[in-house]
């Protein structure tokens, strides 16, 4: 089955946001060999790739060579930013919109990172990146992913003014998605709870659920190791290295098909796992 393929071409990032981990792995950036090792391995695979885990991939010096480089290979591509490179970088991506599907903003990013520049500024050049983006067909996704939850209260205290700007930018009625809205040409919200990282969660284990990781999604670390989802930030379910391995071998290893079972029977095997609280929001829709 092919699967969603997250790749952190770097896990280095030019803001400290309240929502991220603080990073306890080697920070360091793939080099051009090592994409596409890592592009030869996972194309068999993907149906999609994303330049997302950790670190904001439009900070990776190289990034035009990378993408030049997964170009050859034809699978759709997905970035994920926190949007404050979009002013230098967004031409770059508008020239590979050939190869690039979507674009996630992560407009939260904000909220810890006022000091940078003013709230107007900032959405500003994320709304012009995104009318640009629509033009040559590549959708925008902005994210909101830090309301208050059942345990847990947000730092939004600028979501009003974020929504306000984007209906004055997108005015309108907004068409209603399963996660958001459609606020315009390839242009959507998305709006969420904030969430617990796995590797910080103090909850309670839970062996039962339903989860992406492994059934139709992995992930690459910028160190090549391969994990199964793209919440393992710190890479504690290694399942192998993509630099000294194969695909093939490192899916076939006896932790990754047992894990692949378990979670297609709905029950979790890795303590990370357990006692990650975002899985059990796929609970909850079911």
């Amino acid at each position: 089955m092919k699967k969603r393929v997250y790749i952190e071409i770097g896990n280095i990032c030019n803001l400290a946001c309240s929502f991220c981990p603080t990073l306890k792995r080697e920070r360091r950036q793939m080099n051009e060999a090592e994409f596409r090792r890592v592009m030869d391995e996972v194309a068999p695979y993907a149906s999609e790739i994303f330049l997302h885990l950790m670190g904001e991939p439009l900070l990776h010096p190289m990034l035009e060579r990378l993408l030049s480089i997964a170009e050859g290979y034809g699978v759709p591509v997905s970035i994920t930013t926190n949007g404050f490179l979009l002013p230098k970088q967004g031409e770059l991506l508008l020239r590979h919109g050939k190869i690039i599907k979507k674009v996630n903003i992560s407009l939260q990013s904000y909220e810890a990172n006022r000091e940078r520049c003013t709230l107007d500024a900032y959405l500003g050049g994320c709304i012009s990146f995104a009318r640009c983006a629509a033009d040559v067909g590549i959708y925008t996704v902005f994210r909101l992913w830090n309301f208050d939850s059942e345990t847990e209260k947000g730092r939004n205290t600028h979501n009003n003014e974020i929504l306000a700007r984007l209906h004055d930018a997108y005015p309108g009625e907004w068409q209603t998605r399963y996660s958001g809205f459609r606020i315009g040409k390839n242009t959507f919200l998305e709006c969420a709870e904030i969430f617990e990282w796995p590797s910080e969660s103090e909850a309670e284990a839970c062996e039962v659920g339903r989860c992406h990781g492994m059934v139709d999604q992995i992930g690459i670390l910028a160190d090549g190791t391969v994990v199964p989802c793209c919440l393992d930030s710190e890479g504690e379910i290694a399942l192998g290295n993509l630099f000294e391995m194969s695909l093939c071998e490192i899916l076939d290893t006896q932790r990754a098909r047992e894990m692949e079972r378990a979670m297609r029977c709905g029950a979790f095997t890795e303590a990370l796992c357990k006692t990650c609280t975002y899985a059990r929001r796929f609970s909850r829709k079911n």
